[in-house]
Parts: structure tokens; sequence; C-alpha cells
């Protein structure tokens, strides 16, 4: 049964994630290394188990959200698709079972916007937790000068949290901005399209979403 540390421990799975990377930072685009995978990984399980999915659920989303960004040493355009078939490929020789596969690439495949669809709890739990993680630190531009929009609104961004409330019903992002940097209507500019399909996953998980940003709900 394939795991997410078998999966952490891959050398080959390391160097796609690597690569990938660089090639989004020859295009100017956020960081997507690592931390962003391994945050991207611990929430989506979070998400799973605060709602009493089974356990073998939460290592599944843990696997699919460290896995999700690899297409992008193919191309930014169409990275969910070209991930996914990557993922087969490597699940299938490290023994994992079709089950196990199926659900996996399923839910990269469906994670990116453009073409997102929350088909399953795994798919709208990496939607929940990919789309959320949005930080100052995920911006490779330090010339503030020059920043353009997508630079402007993630540097802005000085804390970010993602929380199921007690009740189960809600999942909410919370955000504290600097407005000096950027204006809320920036954030929505850019991410609105993120933030219907945040609200669309957690439909899926029977979860009302809502966006607080400096203190005000604004979804």
């Amino acid at each position: 049964m394939i795991t997410y540390s078998d999966v952490r421990a891959s050398e080959a799975i390391r160097v796609y994630i690597k690569k990938a990377d660089e090639a989004l930072a020859a295009m100017g685009y956020t960081e997507h290394s690592l931390a962003h995978v391994g945050r991207v990984a611990q929430k989506a399980a979070y998400i799973l188990e605060t709602l009493g999915y089974p356990g073998r659920d939460a290592e599944l989303a843990r696997i699919a959200g460290h896995l999700h960004d690899m297409g992008n040493l193919v191309n930014r355009t169409d990275h969910a698709q070209s991930g996914a078939v990557m993922a087969f490929r490597i699940l299938d020789n490290m023994g994992a079972s079709p089950e196990d596969i199926a659900i996996i690439v399923s839910a990269i495949g469906n994670h990116d916007e453009s073409t997102a669809v929350p088909v399953n709890a795994i798919a709208a739990a990496l939607i929940l937790a990919d789309k959320s993680d949005v930080r100052r630190s995920r911006v490779r531009n330090r010339d503030i000068s020059s920043f353009d929009i997508h630079d402007r609104v993630n540097y802005s961004v000085t804390s970010s949290d993602l929380i199921i409330s007690d009740d189960k019903k809600t999942i909410t992002l919370t955000l504290e901005l600097d407005t000096s940097l950027c204006p809320v209507m920036d954030y929505f500019e850019i991410f609105m399209g993120r933030m219907i399909l945040c609200r669309k996953a957690a439909a899926k998980l029977g979860l009302t979403f809502a966006l607080v940003a400096n203190g005000q709900k604004l979804l």
C-alpha cells in the first residue's frame, strides 16, 4: 500500500517537483516548490481528518497534494492533466493499487481552476488546500517597484489560515492583507475564480466556504 512517506522519499519525485518549480520561476510565477506542496499535502489531510473521513482518504489527499504540481515540468498550460499522467506512471511503478491511483490521479487532474471540478472528497480537499496557500514568501521577485498585480496580491498577504469551524459546517480562509501594497479589490480581481472554486469544493464536503480579510467577512 503506497504511503505519503514513500512518495516523499522518492528522489525522482523530488527532482520533478524541483524542476517544475524552476520552469515556473523562469516564467515569473510564484513559488511552487517542496514548501508549497508540503503545505498543500498537510492542509488537505487536515480537512478530511477534521471532517471524520477515513485515515486512508487523508493519506491519499497528502499524496495528491505532494504530487499535484509536477505537470508544470511539461508546461504551465494543462499542468493538472499532464501532472495526473505523470503521477499515474510513477504510482503504478511504485506498486500502488489501481483504486488508489484512480483517486489520486482524478484529484490532481481536477485541481486547476481553469478546468477543476471537485469530483471526489480528495479532489475537493486538494482544491481548498492549494487555493488557500497565499502568502508573501511565495513571491520570488523582491523588487517591489517592479511587482505586477499577482506579485502585489501575494506579497500583501502577511498571514493566512484555513480553518474548519467547531460545528464542522464552515471552512474559512482568513487573510491579513497589507492594504498599502494591495487593495482588497485587487485580491478579488485575481482570485475571484479561485474563491468560487473553493465554494464548490467546500460544498462537495458539506461545508460553506467563507473568506475573511482583515477581520471583515467578504464571502
